[in-house]
């Protein structure tokens, strides 16, 4: 798991535009909305959404490994009380790197693509 910054390594400024290079790849993603914000789903299966802030983006994520990822980078990573009981973890788009943002694509696409064979 890669954390949020990267000694030496300068941040690129991380927008919704670089979520969506990110995701528009991926196998199955449709671009889509989420109560009323962009977002992304995979065959049907949210995985990513802008929150309402317009800085924030809400990713599926397994329960036990947002917790590490809170606990590791507070500033980058956090919840609300609304997704405590959900798959998901809120990440600062600003305190972001690509190449980890990049990671956490990743996985958001695998969960939400393992869900759709699931059902």
């Amino acid at each position: 798991m890669h954390t949020a910054k990267v000694p030496g390594q300068k941040n690129q400024r991380i927008t919704f535009d670089t979520v969506r290079e990110l995701a528009s790849p991926l196998a199955g993603v449709e671009e889509s909305t989420s109560y009323g914000t962009p977002a992304f789903k995979v065959h049907g299966v949210l995985f990513l959404r802008l929150w309402d802030d317009n800085e924030t983006l809400v990713v599926r994520m397994e329960m036990d490994r947002r917790a590490e990822m809170i606990a590791e980078d507070p500033e980058t990573y956090f919840l609300t009380d609304h997704y405590l009981n959900y798959p998901w973890i809120l990440v600062r788009l600003a305190k972001i790197n690509r190449e980890a943002l990049h990671e956490l694509i990743g996985a958001a696409w695998q969960l939400a693509s393992k869900r759709k064979a699931r059902r």
